[in-house]
Order: structure tokens, then sequence, then C-alpha cells
């Protein structure tokens, strides 16, 4: 059965979900987006994700498509006609159709873009075992905290690390690792200090970042939001990831080198378990 798109105001089938080769997406990334999880159906922390597509897209002066009452609306909808129980919505906005050109079109519409992806998030092998990871230069724009789909470097990096042998990349900007292809990175200190790049314009500010910042601050652990670099996570207890899409995922080894004792250790694992019990009790994290 084919899955529903929504596209600009309807909800059609996969192989009728199409847009115009100008829109401005598709001819310059000229488009943000955002990424929530479905588990039992239920949209996880998308409030959150609203609030930070209002950011993305006050950060480039584009229209909202549509009020927040409407667009979460139509997400529910498409979760229930794709009958989504575990899995990804993922939503794009563009600046919408116009001729091309490089200056802002000042009479084009927005476009909304929504689709579902069956994915299987609670029970993963990688989060049993770990993944592992190489180090690669950080060759993005500045404005990483912007969520745009100009993505071909974090592909790029993903690709090296599949070539590798390896799940991952962490790239590194200035001696200092900023995030991973789509998540954001930590160590685990030897004094149980969980530590994670600060906010600003190199790395995105996670929503699941956020709310395992604040499972980890509950569960009595000191955080320090300072860079760190790759000798420093190769000297770490721990280390692991956090995204929307794999929510706490252990690291247990970089560049070849072993972190820890090679397995996932009890605080990646032990941020995972909260976050999942959560995730499952409220909508809302």
């Amino acid at each position: 059965m084919n899955r529903i798109f929504y596209v600009n105001g309807s909800f059609v089938d996969e192989q009728d979900a199409k847009i115009s080769v100008l829109d401005r997406g598709f001819l310059f990334a000229d488009a943000v987006y955002e990424v929530s999880s479905v588990l039992n159906g239920k949209l996880i922390d998308n409030k959150a994700h609203v609030v930070r597509l209002h950011r993305s897209l006050n950060e480039l002066g584009m229209a909202p498509p549509c009020s927040d009452e409407e667009l979460i609306a139509h997400q529910h909808r498409l979760v229930e006609l794709n009958n989504l129980k575990e899995g990804l919505l993922y939503l794009q906005v563009s600046r919408g159709v116009a001729d091309r050109d490089f200056a802002y079109p000042t009479d084009a519409n927005s476009s909304l873009v929504m689709f579902t992806q069956a994915k299987q998030l609670l029970e993963t092998p990688a989060a049993n075992t770990g993944i592992n990871v190489i180090s690669v230069p950080d060759i993005r724009w500045q404005r990483r905290d912007i969520k745009t789909v100009g993505l071909l470097a974090p592909s790029m990096a993903k690709q090296q690390a599949l070539d590798a042998g390896v799940q991952d990349a962490w790239m590194v900007q200035d001696g200092y690792v900023t995030e991973g292809t789509s998540n954001n990175a930590y160590i685990v200190r030897d004094d149980n200090v969980i530590q994670t790049r600060h906010l600003g314009n190199e790395i995105l500010s996670g929503i699941t970042r956020s709310a395992v910042l604040r499972f980890a601050r509950e569960s009595g652990y000191e955080v320090v939001e300072e860079p760190f670099t790759v000798e420093e996570v190769k000297a770490a207890s721990e280390a692991f990831s956090t995204s929307a899409s794999s929510f706490v995922m252990p690291v247990i080894s970089i560049d070849g080198t072993t972190i820890g004792d090679g397995k996932p250790g009890k605080v990646a694992t032990g941020l995972r378990k909260v976050y999942i019990e959560t995730a499952l009790e409220r909508e809302d994290l």
C-alpha cells in the first residue's frame, strides 16, 4: 500500500506527490525541515519541533505556510492516514515557487510538504551494541543552527563513514567536535560529568538534546556545555549522540580507538531508558 503524502493542502498518494521544478527548495535549498518521532501512533515532543521550525523560518525571513493549529492537525491526520505506529514524520517548508533568481521573491507563497516513514526506534541492535564513528573535517556553512535542507556536506561525511566501515562521522572544526552527521555529540568524563558543545551557530539546538540534558540533570549528573577534542573523546569513559530518530545512541569507538570498555555505558543506556519511558508516558517531553 502506497503512503499518503501531504503537499500544499492536499493528502495525495505517493506517486502523485509532486512539487514544481521552480520551487526554491529544489533550486537553492531555500527550505527548512523538521523530523518528529512517532511512538504508538503519537508524535513525540512535536510542539518543541514546531517552535524550532518557527526559529528557522524567522532566521531566513520565510513566512509560515499555515497556522500552527492547521500544521499540527495535518501532521496528526497524516500519521492516521498512514497508520503509522512507530517511525518518523518529516516536514519541509520552502520559500515557494518563483522564477530562478538569487534574490528572495516578493510574491511567492511558502510551500509545505510532509510524509511519514515507518522505522524501528525502540528496539534497535545499534542501541545494544553501540556504534563506531570516525572524525572528519566540518565543511558545512556557518549557520548550522538553522535547520535547512542543505545537507550535502553531512551526507558526504555519512558516506565517508560508511565507506570506512563504521556507522557515523563526528565533524571537527578548529580542533573541536561540532556534532554528528545528523545528531548532537557528547562525552562522559571519568568524573561522571556529561560534556557537550554549547549552543551557537556551529551546531543545531537539538530537541532531543534539550530533553536528554534535562533528564541528565534530574538524574544527578553535572552537565558541562563546552567543546571537546577528538583526543578527549578517546580518553572519555563513554560517548553518545542524540537525535529524534535514534534518541540516545552509545558511541563505542572513534577513529579506531575504543572508548571506555568498548560497550554501551551506564550513562548512555540509562538516559536512553529514561527518554523512552518518558516519551511513551507523555507526548511533550
